[in-house]
This record gives C-alpha cells, sequence and structure tokens, in this order.
C-alpha cells in the first residue's frame, strides 16, 4: 500500500490517549500535521487551522477530525471540498441533518466519510453480533457508567448544545446495541436529568422495544464513582449474552468467550484504510438518531448544579 497521509484536526485527551498510538501501529500511516489553534504535537507540524494545514501540506489524502462536536461538520464540509478523505471521531455531528449534508457531499467529491463509532470494534462485539444473529431477543439491560471528571476533565464544551453530555458515552452503547441486535428497537420513552448550570443531560434512563416487544433498558449516568460501568446484558431465547468493559469481554451463559486488551483504534484506523483503498464510505446514522430521539421524547428534570 502507499502511504496514508494523515492530518489530525484537534490535538485532545482522545488523540493523546487513542489516536496516536493507533495510527503508530497502521503500516504506511504517516501523521504529515496537525490544526488546533490551543495544542501541539513534538515534532510534527501544527497550524491554527485546518485551512492552513492543508494549504501547507497538499500531500495529506485524510483528515481525523476530533474536535467537539459543534466544529466538525464545518471542518469536514472543508476537508470534503478539498478532495480529502474524512474520518469523523464519534459522534459525527451535532445533528442528523448535518451527518446528511456530509454523506451526499462526500458522494458528490467522490471521496470516503468515515463515522467512526470506536465501540463497534471492541474485541467481543463481532462475535456477539454472530451468536445473536437468528436469536429471538427478549430482553436487553444497558448500564454505562462514568466519571465525567476522569474521562473529560474541563471540557466545558461537553454541557453545551451540540456536546450531549451524558449521551457522549452512552452514544457508544448504543453503537454496540444498534450493530449487535438482529432487528431494529424504536423509543418508547425517555428521563433526562440536567444539571441548573448544563445545557445537556448528566445522567439519563431509556426504554425501547422492537418489533417482538423485547423489552431494552438503557441507563446511563456520568456521576459515578469508583469502578467504571460499561455493560451490556442480552437475554434471548437460547441463552444470555453479556459484553462488559465496554466490549472487551463476552460471557455466554457465564462462560468467558472473549477476554482481551482494548484495541479499539486500531481496528478503526485499519477499516479507515480499507475504506479508502476501495472507494466505500461508512456512516450509519442509528445511534445519533437514537440520542435525537432521546432529547425529542424525554422529560427534562433539573438536578443540582455540576461543578467539574
Amino acid at each position: 500500500m502507499s502511504d496514508f497521509n494523515l492530518g489530525l484536526v484537534g490535538v485532545g485527551k482522545i488523540v493523546r490517549d487513542q489516536h496516536l498510538p493507533a495510527i503508530a501501529t497502521i503500516p504506511n500511516c504517516r501523521l504529515v500535521a496537525t490544526a488546533d489553534p490551543h495544542a501541539m504535537l513534538p515534532d510534527v507540524p501544527s497550524y491554527q487551522d485546518l485551512g492552513a494545514m492543508l494549504d501547507a501540506h497538499p500531500e495529506i489524502t485524510a483528515v481525523a477530525i476530533c474536535t467537539p462536536t459543534h466544529l466538525r461538520y464545518s471542518q469536514a464540509r472543508l476537508a470534503l471540498l478539498r478532495g480529502k478523505h474524512v474520518l469523523l471521531e464519534k459522534p459525527p455531528g451535532a445533528t442528523l441533518s448535518e451527518v446528511e449534508s456530509l454523506i451526499s457531499l462526500a458522494a458528490e467529491q467522490g471521496v470516503s466519510l468515515f463515522a467512526a463509532w470506536h465501540s463497534r470494534f471492541a474485541p467481543g462485539v463481532a462475535k456477539a453480533k454472530q451468536w445473536l444473529s437468528g436469536r429471538q431477543v427478549q430482553r436487553v439491560e444497558i448500564e454505562w457508567k462514568e466519571d465525567v471528571r476522569v474521562w473529560h476533565p474541563g471540557q466545558a464544551w461537553i454541557w453545551q448544545p451540540g456536546g450531549m453530555g451524558v449521551f457522549d458515552p452512552g452514544i457508544n452503547a448504543l453503537s454496540i446495541v444498534t450493530t449487535i441486535l438482529p432487528q431494529a428497537f424504536f423509543l418508547r420513552q425517555a428521563q433526562l436529568w440536567v444539571p441548573t448550570n448544563c445545557q445537556t443531560p448528566i445522567a439519563a434512563e431509556l426504554s425501547f422495544t422492537d418489533p417482538d416487544g423485547a423489552e431494552i433498558e438503557a441507563v446511563f449516568d456520568f456521576r459515578q464513582t469508583g469502578p467504571q460501568i460499561w455493560d451490556i446484558h442480552v437475554d434471548t431465547d437460547k441463552g444470555r449474552l453479556s459484553l462488559t468493559l465496554g466490549g472487551r469481554r463476552l460471557l455466554i451463559d457465564d462462560e468467558l468467550i472473549v477476554d482481551e486488551e482494548e484495541r479499539e483504534y486500531a481496528g478503526l484506523y485499519n477499516h479507515f484504510v480499507e475504506l479508502v483503498a476501495s472507494g466505500r464510505s461508512d456512516v450509519d446514522v442509528a445511534p445519533l438518531r437514537q440520542v435525537a430521539d432521546a432529547f425529542l421524547y424525554g422529560h427534562r428534570e433539573a438536578t443540582d448544579a455540576f461543578v467539574e
């Protein structure tokens, strides 16, 4: 494969923790430059904005956009108009209409667009999907609880419109269940708890059902202390499946099937390279649609002001 020349837009915590180690594992993937007005990487050319980066480095063929959600549409649109392939960190946009616009533009420009639902690349997810295929789902329990102070320190944007609050991690759970369950499912009830000094929820409880009446319950909470919880349990007519630790561990009827270290972003970048090589895009809006439904349908309840 020829060199895959990559530009990074945004150099925050997720880039340093996940993107950079993953990029280093991909053969022929070369990080050319970064664009971020507030941060830079050592020994990598850095620029204040995406346009300046692309002007200085026409050899860049693809960009990964890792900025706060409300900034992604304009940045992705610029990159697509310049003929660059684009990877969008999750969620791929602040609204469904933004993402749909980018899908159309990528097709017009003949370049690849990838909505990077990284949790779908967790070690146990593919085997979970395979096992559930053809089985009758009866009940699903989703428990996704983490401490926002650990995972989003000082990131005030997450509490603003487009930041999504607890749905920023919760959408990871939704990205898994929308791919492993054999049927689509639909929101029936939602309760959102919004701090009095924020505009997005700090916790949520959602109830869904599928066409056959399966009960699907999700609890998301950004106030977790102690052990972090990222678990999905699925009861079927032929046994019980559990994905725990965010999909790293898979159990079927309490038998351990998969227990591996996290490697989501390496799989994500390998898939992006494959998409570009084959001239395809991969943009699934199902997880974002579920969140949009929760905001539309949910009952909001004020809770104590949150101080990060």
